[in-house]
């Protein structure tokens, strides 16, 4: 599995790179591989307030559906529209073309209590 080392990630698998003032996310590489081939992706809608841990989309494969949880609090400034024609950029390339949501976090503080590569590998 691939788990860049610059990225954050949450143990329920979304990952986050920070970028400037805002953070992008999406579902980490082994999330994306137990799925299976994602033919759905529902983000959250832009200008809405997200809280840490709770639900903020879901994933549909061909096996199943997954929540993503937002990984820190805050406002959501843009989704990647690329996403509604084609989902499987999540599959190819979970941590470049296939980012769901960027996030104006409450905090930028509460990005560096999330897990390393590292911690999160251990966790799996």
């Amino acid at each position: 599995m691939n788990h860049p080392s610059e990225l954050k990630y949450v143990s329920t698998h979304e990952w986050v790179k920070v970028e400037g003032d805002l953070v992008i996310t999406g579902i980490s590489d082994h999330a994306q591989d137990a799925l299976g081939d994602l033919v759905y992706v529902e983000a959250p809608d832009v200008g809405q307030k997200i809280t840490a841990g709770q639900q903020a989309g879901v994933v549909e494969s061909v096996k199943t559906a997954s929540d993503i949880h937002a990984p820190v609090s805050g406002e959501v400034v843009e989704v990647n529209a690329a996403l509604e024609d084609d989902p499987d950029f999540v599959n190819d390339d979970p941590y470049g073309k296939g980012w769901i949501y960027k996030i104006k976090p409450d905090n930028m503080a509460d990005v560096e209590q999330l897990l390393s590569s590292d911690q999160y590998q251990a966790g799996l």
